[in-house]
């Protein structure tokens, strides 16, 4: 029987992985000895797993995370306070499963972002949608849809999204219109879907930054309630610094 035309068939159905499995097949010596169930288990698995890596690959996309960063690349060994036990129990994505929080703050360079796009990478691996924001960008593109319409359909696609990074808060005292925008996010969110936020800033001056005790309160009750929490220290130098040394 001629297979080629069976391929053919497949890859216009969309069965790329089983296209590629039975081309595999026709290449195997003993390939007589399998059974025709157990030709097709084969080429079913690699139909799953085709499509698998497709998903993934569309959700790491969509995340458009800032470093190609994974769990199992972080480095333990510079000292920043960072505890092995505590990154191993988040890195199961139970706490997202559970619609729970994280809260990464440190001083500069101390691998803030890296922690969030690793947790954010080994999220979409566990078949969670993630979308990575710098917080400066995230408030100029709110601005913008506000402008042309796109605002009730920026804040939908954000509450969607089953883990939000929000990377670099603290910056600047927070604006009304941006305080404002900043609880419209969270509220969607709250016991909904998970967030993730990093910052500069020492948690017991998030109230003060916000600017209005209020919207404070609502705020970070909405953010920093039943929050696993990452307190990093910096000795020895930048990470980024050791990293540029390290990739010349």
């Amino acid at each position: 029987m001629l297979m080629h035309p069976t391929i053919d068939k497949l890859e216009s159905l969309r069965f790329n992985g089983m296209a590629k499995g039975l081309r595999e097949q026709m290449q195997m010596e003993d390939i007589g000895e399998m059974t025709f169930e157990e030709r097709l288990g084969i080429l079913l698995e690699r139909e799953i797993a085709e499509r698998e890596t497709r998903r993934l690959n569309t959700r790491l996309r969509k995340a458009k995370l800032r470093h190609n960063a994974s769990i199992e690349d972080i480095d333990f060994r510079h000292p920043r306070g960072l505890d092995r036990s505590l990154i191993i129990r988040l890195a199961d994505c139970d706490w997202v499963k559970k619609k729970q929080n994280l809260i990464i703050t440190g001083p500069t360079g101390a691998g803030k972002s890296y922690l969030a796009c690793a947790f954010a990478q080994k999220a979409c691996r566990e078949g969670y949608t993630a979308v990575y924001l710098r917080i400066p960008r995230l408030f100029q593109e709110l601005t913008l849809a506000k402008g042309d319409g796109r605002y009730i359909k920026l804040l939908t696609n954000y509450a969607k999204t089953d883990l939000l990074i929000l990377d670099d808060y603290g910056l600047s005292t927070l604006t009304g219109e941006q305080r404002h925008d900043l609880l419209e996010i969270l509220e969607d969110r709250y016991e909904v879907k998970s967030t993730l936020v990093t910052s500069q800033l020492p948690l017991d001056h998030w109230h003060e930054q916000i600017g209005d005790a209020t919207l404070a309160d609502a705020i970070l009750d909405r953010l920093i309630h039943s929050a696993h929490k990452i307190f990093l220290k910096l000795k020895g130098g930048s990470m980024r610094k050791k990293h540029s040394v390290l990739t010349q």
